[in-house]
């Protein structure tokens, strides 16, 4: 019986003590809770709330831009602001009320407003940008009425100034907001859906340079995106690189007003080193469009403009050369020595081949017999119809093209540039499905037919000329400089382009050759310069009537003129000059006049103004006025 009570006891004290360990974990249990939830609440729901990490990239200023001597800003940055919203601040019940009071001050619609923010998102407390280029105006009303916008901020967004607008456009281009498109393939290097990218000209192309390295603001987020931390990390953004152009702002303004408003271009540029000192492409358009109010509508208005002022024709528009390749068809008569440039050949005015009549356009009557020298000055059609269909051929006149360039990309340093075309027997057959023809030879030999190139090709053209066998490749760049202690960081060097075989001596005779065409030539009264020896190249292409509102008349002609000047001079210290006018123009040969002024600015010192009355052209530009 004893051991019956032992073995009870036993039981209830091994239930009292399993009793104990509960009621001691229990408690345990209880007093933590307690601590965590009455004491040490608030700390750990703070804690709880710390998850994440967000950061907001600051914006850096965009690097600016200058002319050739470093002094005179072309591009700089202005004040302005981006309008924010964060929805997840604003009340659930307000926040259409608040929309439609932001889109007041704004002067857009709501419905703009609620495509930048997707309904999904309205609880959100991600930041998303309404509007940039906002003025200071606006955001003073805004900030005046605070109270009413929750939700609404704003941040410093600088907007592009182009002070110097006009034919500049085209080389510096414009600016815009980043596309779908564009994110996919910037992503990685650091953009966002709120950065600002060069669209067109330098700003594209450099757009790397001038887009500077952006700062951070790191702040602490809780899992709804709401900031929680009152002192962020902040570290700066430091400004894009400060560009220095080859362009000279007074050459390029010289080279606008000597072709006015002549649909055309004109390239002017150094063949010592390829650098471009002025480009103008007419018409042209202000790249401060872009960056107001209406930039949609007024790039619409450009983009169905029918002068297409959008183009830079300078280097995105290829043209038939028209008589100025004879300087590429009299050098490979020379060098393949098919016949001598002494010996004649007879121009009556026309020339009959497969059943065609081939007229010489210059002076129907024909020329009579006449030298290579002769031939160019006069710009003989026949001389060099004969040289093509019966000494050179089709594969030596396109492989003596390539050589001086055309047909293949210039490599200047701007985006969208044209190739031009160099045609062959074997290019014929693959695009026409046809035979070549003798005529098709013929055609070419006179940069006509398929031929066709760029007027930044053939200011390469001459440059090769003077060069005697040397094209630098082109560029608009020269120097990368720090925007704020404006240190050197690159230089552009000289580069060779192409880098010819052909022997000195054929050199020296082209160059007489288009030094005798200015004295001899076609081109005598508009090409004589008192201040400078010239040697060119005319050049009057037939092109298909044109039939737009710039059309003044029912003639079809380009109007070309390619140059170097001083003739008389080491290639480092001179220009080369390639201009052509339209045939939508009124015709009136002013090629050779505008480059003649062009040179005649440079050299004299002269305006556009000056350099024209000096040259006796004054009545022109007072015909011209009262024609228009």
């Amino acid at each position: 019986m004893l051991n019956n009570l032992d073995h009870t006891l036993s039981r209830q004290l091994k239930v009292l003590i399993l009793l104990f360990l509960m009621s001691l974990l229990f408690f345990s249990y209880l007093k933590n809770l307690f601590s965590m939830q009455i004491i040490n609440g608030e700390q750990y729901r703070s804690q709880s709330q710390k998850i994440s990490s967000q950061v907001t990239v600051l914006v850096p200023q965009r690097g600016e831009i200058y002319d050739r001597n470093s002094n005179l800003p072309m591009v700089i940055n202005n004040d302005s602001f981006a309008v924010e919203v964060t929805p997840g601040e604003i009340p659930k019940d307000r926040y259409d009320t608040v929309m439609m009071k932001l889109a007041g001050f704004l002067g857009i619609s709501k419905t703009d407003i609620d495509k930048k923010i997707p309904e999904n998102s309205r609880r959100s407390f991600a930041t998303y940008q309404i509007k940039s280029n906002v003025s200071f105006s606006v955001i003073s009303n805004i900030a005046e009425n605070k109270n009413d916008l929750p939700g609404v901020s704003w941040a410093s967004k600088p907007v592009r100034n182009y002070l110097h607008t006009g034919s500049l456009s085209h080389i510096i281009g414009y600016v815009g907001d980043i596309n779908q498109d564009e994110i996919t393939v910037l992503y990685n290097q650091g953009y966002t859906k709120n950065s600002i990218v060069g669209k067109t000209g330098i700003e594209k192309q450099y757009d790397a340079l001038l887009q500077g390295t952006p700062g951070r603001q790191l702040s602490t987020v809780d899992v709804r995106g709401r900031v929680i931390s009152d002192t962020p990390e902040i570290e700066e953004p430091k400004m894009g690189n400060k560009l220095v152009l080859t362009i000279d702002s007074t050459i390029q303004k010289l080279v606008e007003e000597a072709l006015g408003n002549r649909v055309g271009a004109s390239v002017v540029l150094k063949p010592a080193t390829g650098e471009i000192l002025a480009m103008v492409s007419y018409p042209f358009y202000d790249s401060n469009l872009f960056s107001s109010d209406d930039a949609g509508a007024e790039y619409s208005k450009l983009i169905n403009d029918p002068s297409k002022p959008l183009i830079n024709r300078a280097v995105q528009l290829s043209y038939p050369p028209a008589s100025t390749f004879k300087i590429i068809m009299s050098t490979a008569m020379l060098q393949e020595n098919v016949y001598s440039p002494v010996s004649k050949i007879e121009c009556k005015g026309v020339m009959i081949y497969g059943g065609r009549r081939f007229h010489c356009h210059v002076h129907e009557p024909g020329h009579g017999w006449l030298d290579m020298k002769n031939a160019m000055a006069q710009s003989c059609d026949v001389y060099y119809w004969t040289i093509g269909r019966d000494y050179l051929g089709i594969e030596k006149i396109a492989s003596y093209a390539r050589e001086f360039g055309l047909g293949k990309s210039s490599q200047i340093d701007l985006p969208n540039q044209v190739a031009g075309l160099v045609p062959t027997a074997e290019w014929k057959e693959k695009k026409y499905h046809e035979r070549w023809l003798g005529g098709d030879t013929m055609s070419c030999s006179i940069g006509q037919g398929y031929m066709e190139a760029t007027p930044l090709q053939l200011a390469n053209m001459i440059a090769m000329v003077s060069n005697e066998g040397i094209i630098y490749k082109p560029h608009i760049l020269k120097e990368v400089r720090d925007s704020v202690t404006n240190d050197l960081i690159e230089e552009i060097q000289p580069t060779i382009l192409t880098e010819s075989t052909i022997d000195n001596s054929v050199w020296k005779q082209v160059q007489e050759a288009l030094r005798y065409t200015v004295t001899d030539g076609t081109p005598q009264y508009p090409m004589h310069n008192k201040i400078v020896q010239i040697a060119c190249k005319t050049g009057t292409a037939e092109v298909e009537p044109y039939s737009n509102a710039n059309r003044k008349d029912d003639q079809s002609w380009h109007s070309w003129l390619v140059a170097y000047a001083p003739y008389d001079a080491p290639p480092e210290d001179r220009i080369c000059v390639a201009t052509i006018v339209e045939a939508c123009n009124k015709w009136e040969w002013w090629a050779p006049y505008c480059t003649n002024i062009i040179i005649q600015g440079i050299f004299a010192n002269q305006t556009c103004e000056e350099a024209t009355k000096e040259l006796g052209f004054e009545y022109l530009a007072q015909t011209r006025s009262r024609q228009e």
